[in-house]
């Protein structure tokens, strides 16, 4: 893991206006710019999608840091991923459904703020009926295996920050000071 693709996928609202996201965006750049090459992308911002594509290419490790709107990724961060998983660049036909992925070797990690309390997660008697946090984004986790890539282990804030520990055990580097 040398080249990380740091992208910010939260959208913009009256009533959710980024400032975590963009923090946690910040924080994940400042602790891994010593060790690794970074390329970033702010999806709310704008992109071209050929320049995308070259920095998901380029990337050993995709770390997807947004929000969970309606239980999935704001609109604008799917719309992106629409324009830029491309067909024979991101995967290609296969005879068997889910395995044409042509990013194999490229890691990915979810880094995820939600509106929803922790507890809700692995507890039968709430809304996610025994659930993790995991199963609950599952379709996320498909999308990007079926491109080929691997998950290393999500992130998620509900009522605690510990970023820097999570990125020091993900990505192997030590506490920084």
């Amino acid at each position: 893991m040398k080249n990380v693709l740091i992208i910010n996928g939260h959208e913009y609202y009256k009533k959710s206006k980024g400032e975590l996201n963009q923090t946690i965006f910040n924080g994940m750049q400042h602790l891994l710019t010593d060790q690794f090459d970074i390329k970033t992308t702010v999806v709310d911002k704008g992109y071209e999608v050929e320049e995308e594509i070259e920095k998901w290419l380029w990337a050993d490790v995709v770390v997807m840091q947004t929000p969970i709107y309606w239980f999935s990724i704001p609109g604008k961060f799917k719309q992106y991923i629409d324009r830029v998983y491309m067909d024979n660049i991101f995967f290609k036909g296969s005879n068997q459904y889910g395995r044409g992925g042509l990013l194999t070797g490229e890691k990915y990690m979810f880094s995820l703020t939600w509106n929803a309390p922790e507890a809700i997660f692995n507890n039968e008697e709430a809304f996610y009926e025994g659930k993790s946090l995991d199963e609950a984004i599952m379709h996320s986790h498909k999308m990007n295996q079926y491109v080929g890539m691997s998950p290393l282990s999500t992130y998620s804030i509900h009522d605690k920050h510990k970023l820097e520990n999570h990125v020091a055990e993900v990505f192997g580097i030590g506490e920084r000071q």
